[in-house]
């Protein structure tokens, strides 16, 4: 189970890649919607770098005991 979280996590830094696009591509015709996109793009990659985080301090944990 702890591999598939392992690959799961990079699952969020795949869609934060995909809303930084949108806001490129969107930010010539509606550049408040391309805010919004950058915006969930910074959120769901700062949740990558926070479950990475996480998921790496139980691992050393788990292997301590």
């Amino acid at each position: 189970m702890n591999t598939l979280w392992k690959y799961i996590q990079y699952g969020y830094l795949v869609v934060g890649i995909i809303f930084f696009i949108e806001g490129f591509i969107k930010w010539s015709s509606d550049k408040e919607q391309a805010f919004f996109m950058f915006g969930f793009g910074i959120f769901i990659t700062l949740i990558f770098f926070f479950k990475r985080y996480f998921r790496r301090k139980v691992e050393s944990r788990n292997k301590q005991h």
